[in-house]
């Protein structure tokens, strides 16, 4: 079993458990987004305003964005937390990596 599977009870591996109070909300954040996906297609496919477009995928990448914030706010309570009390700092690495990513 490697080390990260030891220390870190939500973390097994490279998988991460979520309740199932999270996980239901971001399934319902996601189904949101994929709606206005689905909305920026149809508005694509009938010649819709360009500005009003622009304004529907920002709204979209606004979403994801606070989507993301979720996921990242779980990693940092859970994984990052568990990782660095028992002794791996290396997860503070992975997670500036990830947010640079981010930004």
């Amino acid at each position: 079993m490697e080390d990260s599977q030891k220390t870190c009870p939500s973390c097994v591996g490279r998988r991460t458990e979520r309740s199932a109070e999270l996980k239901k909300s971001l399934d319902n954040r996601l189904a949101r987004i994929e709606g206005q996906v689905r909305g920026l297609r149809r508005m694509i496919e009938d010649d819709a305003y360009c500005d009003d477009v622009l304004t529907q995928m920002e709204a979209a990448r606004s979403a994801l964005g606070k989507a993301a914030l979720v996921v990242l706010e779980h990693h940092m309570k859970h994984c990052l937390i568990d990782r660095v009390r028992s002794g791996e700092d290396d997860i503070v690495d992975e997670l500036v990596d990830t947010l640079s990513r981010m930004l």
